[in-house]
């Protein structure tokens, strides 16, 4: 089976033997007891790459956002959500809504919108919070975190950003090195951005192919989440064997992550190319997550395609729209792939037409 469902983008799959070895799979402890052993190596790595004070770990994006919004330092907090955020955010901040925290949404990218929503939240007397993606999978493009950034500064408020697609793609000086940039260090690396009110959350799962979450920003600020933070008092820390694979992701990253980046790169574009030449338009721009504009037809053309040994992801479309189907694309695929890829999801929409037409 052609495999185009897996999201480690820059194939990063740190084999067992290439991993530096542990003596003890966890301490037992919980991280606000004692930090794994290795940990803060990892985390002083990730600060650097991303151009943050300080990080900490997570064993999921899931156990940091369920408690960040609880101690970020000037409560009260009212939340501004953008809409389309990813749901492990929006998980987080369902839960603050349920303990009576203030929250409204906003478009992605409508900064009209989102400057009423703060004066709103300012008004009745809570710091604002804005939560969004730094990229957009389906679109490929980054958010506009640097206005977002000036709103929230003027407001005194924070941004939080989940960057877990950004983080290994994107990276800083994109105007010399595009569109990617250099260096893997996320959305806020790529807009150059660097603020004591900007909170980074993201897994490694994805760019760096490490199951591991990672927060980053101010030293205040993530003292304040190591402090304070429930989730470190009676979860289970992040595991030896996945910070020392976060080890060998860094070490991976700076020995081959330009390289890997480029290969990404060109066979997004050689994909993009060879279905525009066959008529078909496709969805993403620049980032691994390739969708074809099939309408109503891609659930059967995911189901023709897994019949033709090609396997892609299909999800459902926003606001009720029909599902779509999706190409995952990694540096270890080949031009080869890519071509009877390309060549079989042709062959299928055209039997489609002529089906119709006859």
């Amino acid at each position: 089976m052609l495999d185009f469902t897996s999201a480690l983008y820059l194939g990063m799959e740190h084999q067992g033997a290439l991993v530096p070895p542990w003596c003890s799979l966890t301490t037992g402890r919980p991280a606000a007891l004692q930090a794994p052993p290795g940990a803060d190596l990892v985390t002083s790595g990730f600060a650097r790459l991303l151009g943050c004070e300080a990080a900490t770990l997570g064993t999921s994006t899931l156990h940091i956002f369920f408690d960040l919004f609880e101690v970020l330092p000037g409560a009260p907090i009212g939340i501004c959500l953008e809409r389309g955020s990813y749901p492990i955010a929006r998980w987080g901040v369902e839960r603050m809504a349920a303990i009576g925290v203030p929250v409204g949404n906003f478009r992605s990218g409508d900064i009209a919108s989102l400057e009423r929503l703060l004066k709103q939240m300012w008004r009745r007397g809570c710091r604002p919070v804005v939560v969004a993606d730094g990229l957009d999978p389906a679109s490929g493009r980054p958010a506009p975190l640097d206005r977002y950034l000036a709103l929230v500064r003027y407001c005194r408020g924070w941004l939080v950003v989940d960057d877990t697609q950004a983080l290994g793609i994107l990276g800083r000086d994109p105007v010399s090195y595009p569109p990617y940039g250099r260096g893997g260090g996320g959305s806020a690396a790529w807009h150059g951005l660097r603020a004591r009110e900007l909170v980074v959350v993201g897994s490694l799962a994805k760019g760096f192919g490490v199951p591991l979450a990672l927060l980053a920003g101010s030293s205040a600020l993530v003292e304040s989440y190591v402090q304070n933070s429930t989730t470190r008092v009676h979860c289970s820390a992040p595991s030896a064997a996945h910070i020392a694979a976060a080890r060998q992701a860094l070490v991976s990253n700076l020995r081959r992550g330009e390289q890997r980046r480029l290969r990404l790169l060109q066979l997004i574009r050689y994909f993009r190319r060879c279905l525009q030449a066959r008529g078909i338009r496709v969805k993403g721009g620049f980032f691994p997550v390739q969708t074809p504009i099939l309408g109503a037809a891609a659930a059967a053309i995911h189901q023709a395609l897994s019949a033709a040994g090609i396997a892609t992801v299909l999800h459902r479309g926003r606001a009720g729209a029909p599902a779509q189907l999706s190409f995952l694309l990694t540096a270890q695929h080949q031009v080869v792939d890519i071509e009877r890829a390309t060549t079989s999801l042709a062959k299928i929409v055209n039997h489609r037409i002529d089906t119709i037409i006859a």
